[in-house]
C-alpha cells in the first residue's frame, strides 16, 4: 500500500499531471538511492500504462510513503534501468 499527503497529492497532480495513488500501478524496473538532507529516499523508475514513470518515496514504519510521481525522461530512465 502506498500512503501520501492529500496536499502533497494535488500538488504533484497540477505540476505532473499525475495522482500520488498511482505509484501503486507502477511496475518497478529499476531503482537507486536519492540521498536528501533529512531522510534517505529512493528514486524508482519503472511504468504505468506503458509509460516510463520515476517515483520518489521514503519507507517509514514499513510503510511506503510517495513524495513525488512523474514521467520519467527516456535518458533518464534508460540510464537507470537499462544499466543493471
Amino acid at each position: 500500500m502506498i500512503e501520501f499527503d492529500p496536499k502533497k497529492d494535488a500538488a504533484n497532480l497540477a505540476k505532473h499531471g499525475v495522482s500520488l495513488a498511482r505509484a501503486a500501478d507502477m511496475t518497478i524496473e529499476g531503482v537507486r538511492p536519492d540521498p536528501y538532507l533529512y531522510e534517505s529516499r529512493v528514486r524508482a523508475y519503472g511504468r504505468i500504462d506503458g509509460e516510463k514513470y520515476c517515483l520518489i518515496y521514503v519507507e517509514r514504519g514499513g510503510r511506503v510513503r510517495a513524495i513525488s510521481l512523474r514521467r520519467s525522461h527516456a535518458k533518464e530512465y534508460d540510464r537507470h534501468v537499462l544499466k543493471h
